[in-house]
């Protein structure tokens, strides 16, 4: 028999971000706040002759031992995983084991990056199997490109079984690649397209199964940039996850990204709380109309934003906010503008970023033939530098947008926001209601260890916080929203567990 190849997949370090929920992770015992969903399914689509390893950084560190064991290491990263990537490569060069690189960092730093022996552009469903053909005939080359976009429908499901589910707060799955629009900052169309393309509901369907099979409970995200993008494949597929949900007793609660536009279809909203997908990421970006033009962020000047914000959190959804600082348009008040929209919509969750160029994009183009572009972005969302040369003073803009994240980010104002999200919400919520009527009478048994860590997560939590310096504000917004609405305790609780890493990136802005 044949031997067989050894590939060890690493995802390298992440370090503290805004999405990362680090601090709050600790509370509960989680080691990660999901897993890396393209290696696991990179890993799916090689032949049975090869042997797969994977190993989170953010779960174990890596070894020289490990290292050593593998004919070849696939390594796939985000900018803000450079430094922890550089690492990784340099330990396999030392230990003379081919370097396989693709992903976001490699795909726009190759020129820059020392060390890869092959790189693997473009969506792997056209890629990888060129590279795997040359590399069993001996003569593997060292860059392989397809700008075609590849049918998802014949993407296998992801590997869960290189990873313990119980390391991770959330699992991940993926709909649909590609958006339809064409916002000039954003690369997804360049990746993607702006044709949407879906898997098949069975296809979705048969992977939520796995997880479940995997003994995973409790939130799965939906990693689409734009789940909406195709409305019409969307429905047929929730009308599949209700049915799904209903007989398994809700064991998932759903989260995912949409355009703003979500709010122009009540149907849609309706379909997805029945499906137990209630947190929706949009990217808001400014409040300024001008701004948004300038960047062809059409579909969010077509009706009135924190209209439309105020729609969707009352059916019931948590809007979670993308918003960016440093447009050319931006009005000298933009920071000021910026907190009022946050404050007054009530979106606890406002990631707010200052512009990060991104290479292959329509904005760093332009940008580029102004001479005004400084470097590669770092891909943390709470970077305090540029990669550009802005219209507004520099040192004003880094100025300004601390001033944002300090100001939205004091326990008053974050817990304040709350509250009008609180109250914004439905007196009853669908998708809680749903999940109490229909819960499978072995959900306790099988996924007891995740109750179990959850309950003495809200225990640590409320003891943190409580005596925290900031735990009468803490209190305060406890008793509250208790007073108010009590069925919503598990919102008022899980905002707060946010609220306790938001608290600590804020320092580190201040402070950077």
């Amino acid at each position: 028999m044949k031997k067989k190849t050894k590939i060890l997949m690493v995802y390298p370090e992440m370090p503290a971000t805004f999405w990362s929920m680090k601090y709050s992770l600790k509370l509960a015992g989680y080691k990660a706040l999901m897993p890396p969903l393209g290696l696991l399914t990179v890993a799916a689509m090689l032949p049975d002759n090869y042997d797969v390893k994977l190993i989170d950084m953010a779960v174990r560190p890596l070894t020289i031992q490990d290292i050593i064991r593998a004919d070849m290491v696939f390594i796939s990263a985000m900018q803000i995983q450079k430094n922890s990537f550089d690492k990784v490569v340099r330990m396999c060069n030392d230990c003379g084991v081919t370097v396989v690189a693709g992903g976001p960092y490699p795909s726009a730093s190759c020129n820059e990056i020392k060390g890869i022996d092959h790189y693997i552009f473009n969506e792997a469903e056209n890629t990888l199997p060129r590279f795997l053909r040359d590399y069993e005939l001996g003569c593997p080359q060292k860059e392989y490109r397809d700008p075609g976009k590849p049918d998802i429908t014949k993407t296998p499901a992801p590997r869960l079984d290189l990873i313990n589910p119980g390391d991770y707060k959330c699992m991940a799955l993926q709909f649909s690649r590609g958006c339809p629009f064409n916002c000039e900052f954003c690369d997804i169309i360049q990746m993607f397209g702006r044709v949407p393309r879906t898997k098949l509901p069975e296809q979705f369907i048969a992977e939520m199964e796995l997880i479940y099979n995997a003994g995973f409970r409790g939130p799965l995200f939906v990693v689409d940039d734009n789940f909406i993008g195709n409305k019409s494949k969307v429905k047929a597929l929730l009308h599949e996850v209700i049915h799904w949900q209903k007989e398994h007793g809700y064991p998932f609660y759903l989260m995912t990204e949409t355009s703003v536009d979500l709010a122009q279809d009540d149907e849609l909203m309706d379909l997805m709380l029945e499906a137990g997908l209630g947190d929706v990421f949009l990217g808001i970006e400014s409040p300024n109309p001008e701004t948004l033009a300038d960047i062809d962020k059409k579909q969010n000047i077509r009706t009135d934003l924190y209209e439309s914000v105020k729609k969707i959190q009352g059916k019931g959804f948590e809007v979670m906010g993308g918003f960016i600082i440093g447009f050319d348009t931006d009005p000298e008040n933009i920071f000021d503008m910026q907190v009022d929209f946050i404050q007054r919509a009530g979106i606890p969750q406002a990631m707010v970023g200052l512009l990060s160029v991104i290479p292959t994009t329509r904005l760093y183009d332009r940008l580029e033939k102004e001479d005004r572009i400084l470097g590669l972005p770092t891909g943390d969302n709470l970077a305090v530098s540029l990669n550009f040369i802005p219209k507004m003073p520099a040192d004003k803009l880094i100025a300004g947008y601390k001033q944002v994240i300090s100001t939205i980010y004091t326990p008053k104002n974050y817990f304040k926001r709350c509250m009008t999200f609180i109250k914004q919400l439905p007196e009853s919520h669908i998708i809680w209601a749903l999940r109490s009527q229909n819960r499978d009478k072995n959900f306790y048994k099988t996924g007891n260890h995740q109750v179990f860590r959850q309950t003495l997560a809200m225990v640590l939590l409320v003891i943190s916080m409580t005596f925290s310096p900031y735990g009468l504000e803490f209190i305060k917004y406890l008793f509250k929203s208790l007073k108010y609405n009590r069925k919503y305790i598990i919102c008022i609780l899980a905002l707060a567990f946010n609220g306790y890493h938001y608290f600590k990136m804020r320092k580190l802005v201040l402070e950077s």
